[in-house]
């Protein structure tokens, strides 16, 4: 991925990313980490409920917006 141009975290997505999904999952992570995902428009939706039903998602924010905390991946990674 570069950096320049994140693309969409969705499979087989190649659109640019234009959303920051910042998740964590509590049986693995402590409680301030946060992994992110990146979302184009069209798969913003999709991906939050994905992460959502299973009580991941924390924070959905523009990527041109997103500050990483203390502790996160850089999104996509």
């Amino acid at each position: 991925m570069s950096d320049e141009n994140p693309i969409c975290s969705a499979k087989g997505c190649h659109a640019d990313a234009v959303w920051v999904l910042a998740w964590n999952n509590p049986k693995l992570h402590t409680p301030e980490r946060r992994k992110t995902w990146l979302a184009c428009e069209e798969h913003r939706e999709h991906l939050s409920q994905f992460l959502g039903v299973r009580g991941f998602l924390k924070d959905v924010v523009p990527l041109s917006e997103w500050q990483a905390p203390e502790g996160s991946e850089r999104p996509g990674a």
